[in-house]
């Protein structure tokens, strides 16, 4: 039996091992799906262990991401955003990726989006948002990030191709001719709130929201209003798993079924 697992602390509220194991039952893998919660100062001891146990790979989350780097070689992508939330032990010294980038990607696609060509606006300039500037970035977008902190959004625009940051008062400017608002933050989690004026909305957008508890954030009550595409933030998570199975295990995801076990879980 395999074993595949997630590492983070805390991880008790984590809504992956269900996602994960169906697909596995789906395409009868003989494996299982844990998780692991270290010491906050053990992420790389903990992606060392995994390894010497035979471990076949690991998901990393809040707040191992970047302590992990450390313990594994990144690819391109995973050493461009400064994080990493997959670990393959393929043989050899761990590898590192990022499939948040992927994610969010899928997602917009998956609701008819081509981001080839398209003007994004990124709210948010932290873990979530790099992910997601260099993901659609790469894709072809051209990716204007807005912050709460400015400095925090120039520093990560310098980083991108085509890219420019921007304060959070710049968003009715820089979304009127935009196709696409990807919200990277955690505004809306706790509280019925949203980082965007709704009145910036237009019915040209597609607007992803990374938050998915609640699924039905403010920002996307006020974008659907708008007459924008609304994808919810469960379909970036399900896409940023489903790109961590298809690297572990060299299958195709079966999509809709952990797409079903997520959703049942929320």
């Amino acid at each position: 039996m395999q074993v595949f697992g997630l590492v983070g602390n805390p991880v008790g509220h984590s809504l992956s091992p269900p996602m994960h194991e169906a697909a596995y039952d789906a395409l009868d893998i003989d494996a299982r799906y844990v998780t692991f919660e270290p010491a906050k100062d053990e992420a790389a001891a903990a992606v060392r262990g995994a390894d010497a146990l035979g471990v076949a790979g690991l998901n990393v989350t809040i707040p191992f991401k970047q302590a992990v780097l450390d313990a594994v070689d990144p690819d391109d992508l995973a050493a461009r955003i400064g994080a990493v939330n997959t670990v393959d032990f393929g043989g050899g010294r761990p590898t590192g990726h990022n499939t948040d980038a992927e994610g969010a990607r899928r997602a917009l696609a998956d609701a008819g989006t081509d981001v080839a060509g398209a003007t994004a606006v990124v709210v948010g300039a932290g873990g979530a948002g790099r992910a997601v500037t260099f993901g659609l970035s790469d894709a072809g977008a051209t990716v204007r990030v807005a912050n709460r902190t400015e400095s925090t959004a120039h520093d990560l625009a310098d980083a991108v191709p085509d890219a420019s940051g921007h304060g959070l008062d710049a968003l009715p400017e820089l979304l009127a001719d935009a196709d696409v608002l990807v919200n990277a933050t955690s505004v809306g989690m706790e509280e019925d709130a949203t980082p965007v004026p709704a009145d910036a909305l237009h019915g040209g957008l597609t607007v992803l929201d990374a938050v998915y508890t609640p699924l039905e954030t403010r920002l996307l009550r006020d974008a659907d209003a708008a007459g924008a595409t609304t994808v919810d933030g469960a379909r970036m998570l399900l896409y940023q798993g489903a790109a961590a199975f298809e690297r572990w295990t060299g299958r195709d995801a079966p999509v809709e079924t952990m797409d079903a076990a997520l959703r049942a879980r929320l």
